[in-house]
């Protein structure tokens, strides 16, 4: 059967062991911290069944299940899967960034490059198979943390000699399976996933950090695993104060590992350097799960550009020639991430039978997306002026008869009541200056690395060649 809202909601009542604000909770499904945003993932799946035709797809042994794990063996299978993830995004208008389409379309990746796996080891391959093949059955939303904490970067993992576990690595190993401790960020999603995979993407040096170069996948409830939940944006938030807060708050977390058994047959890369970083940058990894990166963010400046819009037409100014070249400005940000997004479902290259999203256009994507947010904000900033400062205090103002008299004499606006006006402007400033909008702020920022990471990825990957060709054809001899 195909997996529902309800059935995400019971499978997530695991007892998993989550820590915020002092406390251990292990209900996190009710915990006004976490439930909203549940309760968003929850509607996805929903969403899914009442569109299964063109959000699941049939396996070999009839099961229907989301498109995000199908292989996109042929061109119509990757035009589809990028649908789907658009369509999943528009649900959540794009503020959900790590969606259950997201990690589980890395696995994707590393399974249309499967023989890297078997040169490295067949144990190993048979692992990551048999487990794509578990993790699709369930639909199983996952997260992922490849990140080690931070700390003293100047030193690799290893040369922390007297905190050889203050990044996630082998304890020991048995017939069993290996035991880690350690820690490992940012597991943006963990309240809301049912299992994580873990990765590594910091420098590690041979000879040194082998401990560490790790790739497994467990779910979150396993005995020893400790979630440390960021403060959540959610909690005590009116829901029409904070429309976007108080819903898509997705959580970030930091996980501890305190000696935990993971078994071979979830273990994928083992102390090899070379191998855990080849599996993301020599697969199709990267390309496909940006891929659905890549539809969010289109949407959710699609969002951002008819916020600003509402915004302009409320206070009355959409005519003024400068207002108007603000939100073309941001409407044009948004068709080039469009544009750019079915380029890549439309223009795929071919591997192994596979039809796989161009990476140089994903790359593109990753540069492109660090520099335009910081102006979309700008813009709408700029827009909203003082606004979003000068708004009551919260809902309950409206629920007090004086103040509400107050405020109905000056909330004006000529097209809506001054009620709609003070939520609308209540959402830009959700948007743009809440601490929620700020985790949003800071998070597509750094999406895919730092900006030098994402230059650097790209210069290495750009065809210079085909550039300074057409340098050539007018040289001077």
């Amino acid at each position: 059967m195909i997996r529902t809202g309800e059935r995400y909601l019971d499978d997530l009542r695991d007892g998993r062991t989550i820590f915020i604000n002092g406390e251990k909770i292990t209900n996190h499904v009710d915990h006004p911290a976490f439930r909203n945003a549940i309760r968003s993932v929850a509607n996805l799946y929903d969403y899914k069944v009442k569109h299964a035709d063109s959000m699941t797809f049939k396996t070999e042994t009839g099961e229907q299940i989301s498109l995000h794990w199908e292989l996109p063996s042929t061109p119509e299978k990757l035009v589809a899967r990028g649908h789907a993830a658009y369509e999943w995004a528009k649900q959540t208008v794009g503020w959900l960034g790590r969606s259950p389409d997201y990690t589980p379309s890395a696995l994707t990746g590393m399974l249309t490059h499967i023989e890297l796996f078997e040169s490295y080891s067949q144990e190993r391959a048979d692992a990551l198979r048999n487990y794509f093949a578990y993790a699709s059955e369930k639909d199983l939303y996952l997260t992922y943390a490849l990140i080690s904490p931070q700390g003293d970067r100047s030193k690799t993992p290893g040369e922390h000699t007297k905190n050889i576990y203050h990044t996630l690595g082998v304890v020991e190993k048995n017939a069993k399976g290996i035991v880690v401790r350690g820690t490992k960020m940012l597991a943006t999603g963990a309240a809301l996933a049912d299992e994580v995979f873990v990765g590594t993407h910091y420098p590690l040096k041979q000879g040194i950090d082998e401990r560490y170069a790790l790739s497994f996948a467990v779910p979150l409830n396993t005995d020893g695993i400790k979630i440390i939940s960021r403060q959540s944006y959610e909690l005590g938030a009116n829901p029409k104060d904070y429309p976007l807060s108080s819903r898509f708050d997705e959580n970030d977390s930091m996980l501890y590992f305190d000696d935990v058994l993971v078994p071979w047959e979830r273990v994928f890369v083992f102390e090899d350097i070379e191998m855990c970083l080849r599996q993301l940058d020599s697969t199709a990894t990267e390309v496909i799960m940006d891929t659905q990166g890549l539809a969010r963010y289109a949407v959710k400046l699609h969002f951002l550009a008819g916020l600003a819009q509402n915004m302009a037409e409320i206070n009355g100014v959409c005519q003024i020639p400068a207002v108007k070249e603000s939100l073309a400005q941001l409407a044009c940000y948004a068709m080039n991430m469009e544009a750019l997004f079915k380029s890549v479902i439309h223009c795929p290259k071919i591997y192994n039978g596979f039809y796989i999203p161009d990476k140089t256009l994903l790359y593109t994507y990753r540069v492109m997306s660090q520099s335009i947010y910081p102006n979309v904000l700008g813009i709408i900033r700029k827009l909203a002026g003082g606004g979003i400062l000068m708004l009551p205090s919260s809902e309950a103002d409206l629920e007090n008869d004086e103040i509400l008299g107050i405020i109905e004499k000056t909330q004006y606006s000529s097209v809506a009541s001054p009620i709609e006006r003070v939520r609308l402007m209540r959402l830009v400033w959700d948007a743009v200056g809440s601490e929620f909008a700020s985790r949003h702020h800071q998070y597509e920022l750094f999406y895919a690395g730092a900006p030098y990471q994402t230059l650097g990825r790209f210069y290495k990957q750009y065809d210079w060649e085909s550039s300074r060709a057409l340098v050539e054809k007018v040289k001077i001899p």
